[in-house]
């Protein structure tokens, strides 16, 4: 009797090392009882190597958690085509789609049986598909940049909070006029978005839209690229037409306007003026039919205090002026952005995210966005790099760790708790309030009585909303 068992056991062993998937068996301590020859070659490793030996040494990306083998020791519940992602002891990066099954003996758990399907191959073909649809919709994006389009509207414009839809009414009021349009902010609250649709919304939607950043180049290259060169200017120069004439008809968003250098500011308000552009090196001037609208990412009554923006250019400029309110000010717009960032990244890595958990969305609330929506646009595209292609949720282990250091923040906000984390915040912001209007808003003198860097109390003022009062 044994011998026949022992005959049809090794005929099942052959049956197994024969078939096209991987099987795993393991005892109820973990460790490995049958291990067939396919589940080696997925693995990467010698069957010699697996027997006996405990999964989680086997797999050292794996934990109690995390193992598919270990789940159902623990839970006794089979998990039916689940996909798996994990790292052997060489290194090697497995994917697979796993069913796992519980196995009893007379009603007691003796172990669980594994039984997975290679998709190693699939998933890098997929990813070199995403590869290429990336690239395509980089050349997209370039092109529309290249041809001096504005790509947004106001419906691409996400918010309800009072800040941002006042912000927003004034926007639409002035896309019926075409009178200078200053838009000011923090960095990365939209200010691009707003001119483009401010430009989309008016008559000279179907001109162009420049765009042009004036940090983004030198004081001595950025004079040709405004106003454009003329053959012999200078050594090497040719014709070229400036923004102003590419702009022809359409709008101008000049961006970061107190980084332009105040001799080019001098130049700007006198065509501003006279409605007249001149190359460099020209002696014909041309009509500048454009609409400016231009952008700071700092208080204008500051930038005009510390010398960056010349007073008469700001008066020309700001005939309408937009505020847009940090993100920090946004709470309640948070969860409609989140659901945004995930529908438009969904099809860029080919995944089906439907939501974020309760947690994670309490982690975004609790932080303060010194990047504003920009970053937070940023961090929901680190959790899609961090979720698996099964997964449908956005967890709080998803996102970046950037925003773990704020985990206490938001326990004791949700616990009612003043924790010293919270009450150094606050301790800060009030010691900084105090020097700012001790030193009449002057951000130089509150540096120097602080003992801190001018940049780094800019920052501290924009992280917690301090401004000058009007």
């Amino acid at each position: 009797m044994s011998d026949r068992k022992s005959i049809v056991s090794d005929y099942f062993e052959k049956i197994l090392n024969t078939i096209d998937v991987g099987v795993h068996f393991i005892d109820q301590e973990g460790n490995t009882v049958f291990y067939n020859d396919k589940m080696a070659e997925i693995d990467g490793l010698d069957r010699e190597q697996v027997l006996g030996k405990n999964i989680l040494h086997l797999y050292p990306s794996l934990t109690q958690e995390t193992s598919t083998l270990e789940k159902v020791l623990q839970t006794g519940q089979q998990l039916p085509a689940h996909i798996q992602t994990y790292f052997n002891v060489t290194g090697k990066r497995i994917m697979t789609v796993n069913s796992t099954y519980p196995l009893y003996d007379n009603g007691k758990l003796i172990g669980a049986l594994e039984v997975a399907k290679d998709i190693t191959s699939i998933v890098q073909l997929h990813d070199q598909i995403l590869d290429l649809r990336h690239q395509l919709y980089q050349a997209k994006q370039k092109e529309n940049k290249n041809k001096g389009t504005a790509r947004y509207e106001f419906s691409d414009l996400i918010g309800r909070s009072k800040p941002f839809q006042d912000a927003l009414t004034l926007a639409k009021k002035t896309s019926r006029t075409v009178s200078p349009v200053m838009i000011s902010g923090p960095t990365g609250t939209g200010k691009e978005l707003f001119a483009q649709s401010i430009h989309n919304a008016g008559a000279r939607r179907n001109r162009p839209f420049i765009a042009q950043n004036c940090a983004a180049v030198p004081a001595d290259l950025l004079e040709g690229i405004m106003f454009g060169t003329a053959r012999g200017a200078f050594t090497g120069a040719v014709d070229r037409a400036g923004l102003f004439e590419q702009a022809s008809g359409g709008t101008l968003f000049l961006d970061e306007l107190s980084s332009l250098d105040v001799y080019l500011q001098a130049k700007l308000l006198r065509v501003l003026q006279d409605g007249m552009v001149r190359r460099i090196g020209g002696t014909n001037e041309q009509q500048a039919d454009v609409r400016i609208i231009t952008a700071l990412n700092m208080d204008p009554a500051h930038a005009l205090e510390e010398g960056l923006l010349r007073y008469d250019l700001f008066y020309r400029l700001s005939v309408v002026k937009i505020e847009l309110p940090p993100l920090q000010q946004r709470e309640e717009d948070i969860p409609l952005l989140v659901n945004h960032f995930i529908e438009k990244l969904n099809p860029v890595f080919g995944l089906q995210i439907r939501s974020i958990s309760p947690d994670a969305l309490r982690r975004l609330t609790a932080y303060n966005w010194p990047g504003n929506v920009r970053e937070l646009g940023h961090a929901i595209e680190s959790a899609f790099n961090m979720v698996e292609i099964d997964e449908e949720t956005i967890e709080e282990r998803h996102l970046p760790s950037g925003l773990l250091a704020n985990r206490v923040i938001a326990e004791a906000e949700s616990g009612g708790h003043d924790r010293l984390p919270e009450r150094m915040k606050q301790m800060e912001r009030e010691a900084i309030a105090i020097a700012f209007r001790k030193n009449g808003f002057n951000v130089s003198q509150t540096a120097q009585e602080l003992g801190m860097k001018r940049q780094a109390l800019q920052y501290k003022l924009n992280r917690y909303g301090i401004t000058k009062k009007p």
